[in-house]
């Protein structure tokens, strides 16, 4: 059996592990330098924000909440949904219009009784690294390579481990690099090895990659919703209608209460877009047992419904913690192992792409030969398979290959 093993399945993962490896690699060293800047985001952004968020605090013409969102609608071209609570006297307030990277955020000093500033996402230079990063800023074009190639990270992880266990080493070749050898087998031991150490938290940041995607992102989505694993259909407070009776509530008892429940991190309040729209209150933290969302009456303040971390099901839990894990939002040791990795994944992809040059003569792409006539064996087949199925556009990009590759028989031998 060992023999077979290396006699036949070896040389073919290792040509297909040499072609995706060299086909990725470009990419992976992007998405590494890209992942590494966008680490420091609040770092580079601390300072406008700083700036937009300090005011001089008085103790007479503060503007109420409610006249700061009635201000801010005239003021303001776009419709504000929501407003984040100030964390202290001589903060500025925050109202938000739109979602993700179509969100924007206006400013109000309510002792100037004037706007003090705009961000809109769309517009700062983190949002374009994000934009490199996740879609190479080729649209949804550009999102599908870069799931294409987290894909088949995913598969070049699994063969990679197969393909280094130092056969005939011992323990040794797990924490050694040959510098006695050629350059070429110096780079790919230096390749090698950081693959294998790496290997876990990589997948554990693919893990929290994936769900941002647009084909398996969506595949899950639809596994949550199936399973009834996902928010719990009362999260949204498009599931709620106020009782229009008398006139709403002022936003500065909304904030009253919002004070009282003592949330931790950043406390949002989503604004009523319509007379019968709701109230609802949640925070943002990287705590996640600690998220809580209220929704309330906006004439009553009735609470409609309360949920908390307990309520979310098992995929969704799932999502949220390796997608936190991903962007090193747990903290201080979170964010340096996220730049450890993005180190380890760069040093992964060049020591890679350094060997394959020495590799490579000049009129040859030097790809590793395979047998004539090779068995690819069931459980090869069945394990490409699972692969394919749990990794759709891995599993499409083999298919195209394997069509190819018979394609190209087929001519060789009509010529």
């Amino acid at each position: 059996m060992k023999k077979f093993i290396q006699k036949n399945i070896y040389p073919l993962i290792w040509k297909w592990h040499f072609i995706g490896g060299i086909v990725s690699a470009p990419i992976v060293v992007i998405l590494a330098i890209t992942g590494i800047i966008y680490l420091f985001k609040d770092n580079y952004e601390a300072p406008q924000k700083r700036e937009l968020l300090q005011i001089e605090q008085k103790t007479e013409n503060k503007m109420s909440f409610q006249k700061q969102w009635e201000f801010a609608q005239k003021e303001w071209k776009k419709k504000p949904s929501g407003v984040i609570l100030p964390t202290s006297e001589n903060e500025s307030t925050e109202f938000i219009s739109g979602k993700f990277s179509h969100k924007s955020i206006l400013y109000i000093d309510p002792y100037a009784q004037k706007v003090k500033g705009q961000i809109n996402i769309s517009d700062t230079d983190m949002h374009t690294v994000r934009k490199v990063h996740g879609e190479l800023l080729l649209g949804s074009v550009g999102t599908k390579i870069v799931e294409l190639v987290a894909s088949w990270m995913v598969v070049l992880i699994i063969t990679g481990l197969y393909l280094f266990w130092p056969r005939g080493r011992g323990w040794k070749g797990f924490f050694t690099v040959r510098t006695n050898q050629s350059k070429r087998i110096l780079f790919r031991d230096v390749h090698a090895l950081s693959g294998f150490w790496f290997s876990f938290l990589l997948l554990l940041v693919l893990a929290g990659g994936l769900p941002w995607t647009d084909v398996w992102g969506e595949g899950f989505r639809m596994v949550q919703q199936k399973t009834g694993s996902g928010f719990p259909a009362t999260w949204d407070s498009r599931m709620f209608n106020s009782n229009p009776k008398g006139d709403p509530i002022p936003l500065d008892e909304i904030i009253t209460k919002a004070k009282e429940l003592c949330l931790k991190g950043k406390t949002v309040i989503d604004l009523p877009q319509s007379a019968k729209g709701v109230y609802s209150i949640y925070n943002e933290t990287n705590e996640l047992g600690e998220i809580k969302k209220i929704h309330l009456d906006q004439y009553s303040g009735k609470v409609l419904a309360s949920h908390t971390w307990s309520d979310v099901g098992i995929l969704m839990k799932a999502r949220m913690w390796t997608m936190a894990f991903h962007q090193g939002e747990f903290g201080l040791w979170n964010w340096y192992l996220m730049i450890f990795v993005a180190i380890g994944l760069f040093t992964l992809s060049m020591s890679a792409i350094i060997s394959y040059a020495y590799r490579k003569t000049p009129g040859t792409l030097a790809i590793p030969k395979v047998p004539e006539h090779i068995s690819f064996g069931i459980p090869l087949i069945v394990i490409v398979v699972m692969l394919g199925i749990l990794l759709p556009l891995f599993g499409l990009s083999v298919l195209l290959l394997f069509l190819y590759s018979k394609l190209m028989q087929r001519q060789s031998l009509l010529n």
